[in-house]
């Protein structure tokens, strides 16, 4: 109790001493502000990676920078695209140039205009070898981006045919390689926001530090360090919407009991949807302050063919396993039970693919046992690995126990994140025969959780490869209306886990984000299902 204690004085001490950042004296609320202060204060369960763009790899990076700095859309709730520093978009016919007409009012925290040029320097930034940027992904879609990223000298030919340059102060010209319907999206991710190539060339990469950072969002850095953050209505953005928040108060409280005990005490407003304590989430679900969001996010269990070559004993195996019972005793994370290849909520998604016969909610272990006896070839000694993370192992004992009632033995093992699976090419048959996939790629694509199985995917080590798969990945690539690209993935998900489905993983769970938020601003708080919270959206009541 002493510990829990401490953290909440730290809360309550994290807003003050902070850095020094801009000067906020014009500010909204500010000293000065000629308005009454309307602040809103969020637990994060970490401190930002970092507040440079190209290096936001983390959700508290992300919703930082997104309150900092405004991209070309923004992404709802459902990840629906809402204009933003582009007020306008075309799309032409063949799907492969999309034309941004920029706001011409936005200014840069330094004075400057923000124009179509910020966004180029941005985008091929992150592209850059010299960069070094892990987000990188979502721009390789441009036409020529593959050939840059991959340059290491005298690259300035390459830089110049990315597909993306300015046709005019405030137009934005964007060529993708291939049509590509989620781009729009990506347009909203915090690696794609326009930067200030002055502020970048004048400090390097001190650019983000408070009184030296400079910025275009709805939100100015007040200041930062180890205990929190502070963000500041920017005057140069415009007036702020009715009720919204001039300010807010971001405290770092990496213990998830200390975060609720936080909560409890009214030192933050809300959490940002991190995993509550295991122990207590039962008593949490109970409360009127709690909430529940989808993610994007997909836990499952893949198969080395090599050594689990036989498809009945892979779907008996998937027969085998009670999800609602994993969720209610073995994760108690807050998930839901997996019945397809991907969530329901995924952007674009019309017709769902139907829930697989090879995964009931609670199981069917009679039918488990038929379909085992249909195999011939039974491998009854497996090993599975998991990543070496908190929860990981219960996961993993609770599913053994259940596949132990098919008369199969399974030893677990646990490996570091680091490395884990990084090696090329797939499973040899000495190696194990299952593994753990967590995938939560941040590109807002429709179906996240179909493109791993394709033949040559790096996470495929799994040596399913199958022709038709392939070919609908393909067509689905190339298909620009989202109703027929999302039939096209429904039938891809039947060769997966329909009823003649090869079953090259075992879905488990999809993770949701779980939260505890006030009831002053529970009714515009979001976490959208990539975990982003849109800061400037959160009215105070």
């Amino acid at each position: 109790m002493v510990g829990v204690l401490a953290a909440i004085g730290v809360l309550a001490a994290a807003g003050s001493g902070l850095e020094s950042g801009d000067d906020t004296s014009g500010a909204p609320g500010g000293p000065g502000g000629g308005r009454p202060e309307r602040t809103i204060s969020i637990g994060f369960a970490s401190r930002p990676h970092s507040l440079d763009p190209a290096f936001a790899t983390d959700r508290t990076s992300a919703t930082l920078v997104l309150a900092l700095m405004e991209p070309l859309v923004r992404l709802g709730p459902k990840l629906e695209v809402e204009p933003a520093l582009a007020r306008r978009w075309d799309v032409s016919e063949d799907g492969k140039r999309i034309t941004f007409t920029l706001r011409s009012d936005r200014i840069w925290t330094n004075g400057e205009s923000v124009t179509a040029e910020d966004v180029v320097f941005g985008w091929k930034r992150v592209l850059a070898r010299s960069t070094d940027s892990p987000l990188a992904g979502p721009l390789l879609a441009l036409r020529g981006a593959a050939a840059y990223r991959a340059c290491e000298f005298s690259c300035g030919r390459l830089e110049d045919e990315v597909g993306v340059h300015a046709a005019g102060e405030h137009t934005l010209v964007v060529t993708l390689a291939r049509p590509e319907p989620w781009f729009l999206r990506s347009a909203g991710l915090p690696q794609l926001v326009p930067v200030s190539r002055q502020a970048i060339l004048h400090d390097g990469r001190r650019w983000t530090e408070p009184g030296r950072i400079v910025t275009n969002g709805p939100y100015v850095l007040g200041g930062m360090n180890e205990k929190g953050v502070s963000l500041v209505r920017n005057a140069r953005f415009g007036p702020p919407g009715a009720g919204q928040a001039t300010r807010v108060e971001g405290r770092f409280v990496p213990d998830a009991a200390a975060r609720v005990q936080a909560f409890d005490a009214g030192a933050v407003d809300a959490l940002d949807g991190s995993a509550l304590p295991e122990t207590d989430l039962v008593a949490l679900q109970e409360r009127r302050e709690y909430e529940t969001y989808p993610s994007l996010e997909a836990h499952l269990y893949a198969f080395n063919f090599t050594t689990v070559s036989d498809v009945h004993q892979r779907r008996a195996m998937a027969l085998a396993l009670d999800r609602e019972g994993l969720v209610e005793n073995g994760s108690q994370g807050g998930e839901a039970p997996a019945g397809r290849f991907t969530p329901a909520g995924a952007p674009q998604q019309g017709r769902l693919a139907p829930d697989s016969p090879w995964l009931p909610p609670g199981g069917d272990l009679d039918a488990a046992r038929e379909e085992l006896d249909a195999a011939a070839a039974v491998n009854r000694k497996l090993t599975l690995l998991h990543v070496d993370r908190p929860g990981a192992r219960d996961v993993a004992v609770y599913v053994r126990d259940a596949w132990s009632r098919l008369g199969i033995d399974t030893t677990i093992r646990s490996q570091p994140a680091r490395g884990y699976l990084d090696f090329a090419g797939s499973l040899t048959p000495n190696s194990v025969d299952l593994y753990e996939v967590l995938l939560d790629d941040p590109a807002p694509d429709a179906w996240p959780s179909l493109a791993a199985w394709g033949c040559r995917v790096p996470l495929n080590k799994t040596n399913f490869c199958n022709g038709r798969y392939d070919r609908l990945l393909a067509e689905s690539r190339r298909e620009v209306d989202p109703v027929v690209r999302n039939d096209v993935m429904v039938r891809a998900q039947e060769v997966l886990a329909g009823r003649a489905g090869l079953m090259p993983a075992v879905p488990l769970l999809w993770p949701t984000y779980t939260n505890l938020e006030s009831l002053r601003v529970k009714d515009t708080l979001s976490i959208n299902p990539l975990g982003q919270i849109d800061l400037a959206a959160v009215v105070p009541g």
